[in-house]
C-alpha cells in the first residue's frame, strides 16, 4: 500500500517536471499565444501532472 502511493507520487513529480521543462523552453511569444505567462508555468506544469 505505502509502496503504490510512493510510486505514485515519483511518477506525478517526473510528469510535473517534464511539463516545467518543456513549458521553460518555450519562448514568451510561444507562452503568450497559448494565454500564459512565465508565472503561470509552475501552476499549469502541476495541473497537468495530476491528470
Amino acid at each position: 500500500m505505502f509502496l503504490t502511493h510512493l510510486v505514485g507520487v515519483f511518477q506525478q513529480w517526473r510528469r510535473y517536471n517534464d511539463s516545467l521543462r518543456q513549458l521553460n523552453r518555450l519562448g514568451d511569444r510561444e507562452l503568450a499565444d497559448l494565454g500564459m505567462t512565465r508565472g503561470d508555468i509552475p501552476r499549469v506544469a502541476w495541473e497537468s501532472s495530476e491528470r
